[in-house]
């Protein structure tokens, strides 16, 4: 079963490691060409966009795809929109997997705020030092505000203009919990910023500001396509995967 899985993500290695191990899959997965030096999946691999939904939509045609699983970071918003219309004209199932957002637990202090401009805004209200943990697109968001200072940690530079007052930290996770307390006291940390991504690669950051009883700026996760079939997890992505490829009338 001809099948493009969209990622870059954890779960989308994990996905066509799995598909890679059984027959019956011919698999192509897709990554955006965001980071430098991504860490890539086993089998075809495939960089850089389609040309928008138009593109997506012949590519998806003339490669003979079958099924198409967007497991694209959370963030995604542009890719997901294009697979979700691509598939639907052409008549291709398509499932989006999503990790578990990160829910808020006692000692914790989150200002949930829907978008980046937002999230500027509410910043310089509440703090001088900040944590921006938001990855590389997107910084510019916080271009304008003079009286903050920014640690920024991303793994490839940002692009556009950036804060006049910051330090950029290229790094890669995943990290430990000590390691992001002690960048946080380090640098005098009083407001951490990040998105809803979910997941435990980056999630001890957020362990960190609960223990050093700082307030975190939450962007949402912006909404799915309407009628959007989803699961949370690997196994679940596999299981639908298997199930496909199951019911495909049988050749003589």
């Amino acid at each position: 079963m001809k099948t493009l899985i969209l990622g870059g993500t954890r779960e989308a290695r994990e996905l066509a490691a799995l598909a890679a191990g059984e027959r019956g899959f011919d698999i192509v997965s897709s990554l955006a060409g965001r980071v430098r030096e991504p860490l890539l999946p086993v089998g075809e691999v495939r960089v850089g966009g389609f040309g928008g939904v138009d593109g997506l939509r012949e590519w998806l045609a003339d490669n003979g795809i079958e099924v198409i699983v967007d497991a694209t970071h959370p963030f995604a918003e542009g890719i997901t929109a294009n697979a979700a219309a691509a598939a639907a004209s052409l008549g291709l199932p398509v499932l989006h997997v999503r990790r578990p957002a990160w829910t808020e637990t006692e000692g914790d202090h989150w200002i949930r705020v829907p978008n980046l401009a937002w999230a500027a805004e509410t910043v310089a209200t509440v703090g001088e030092r900040v944590f921006l943990t938001i990855g590389r697109q997107g910084v510019s968001a916080f271009a304008d505000l003079d009286q903050q200072w920014f640690l920024i940690r991303a793994i490839d530079p940002p692009e556009g203009a950036l804060p006049p007052r910051h330090e950029l930290l290229l790094a890669r996770g995943p990290f430990t919990i000590a390691e992001e307390v002690r960048l946080m006291t380090e640098h005098c940390i009083d407001v951490l910023v990040t998105k809803d991504s979910g997941g435990a690669q980056t999630e001890a950051k957020l362990a960190a500001a609960r223990g050093l009883g700082l307030p975190v700026v939450v962007v949402d996760r912006p909404a799915l396509p309407p009628a959007a079939v989803t699961v949370e997890t690997v196994a679940a992505a596999w299981d639908w995967l298997r199930r496909h490829r199951d019911s495909r009338p049988r050749r003589a």
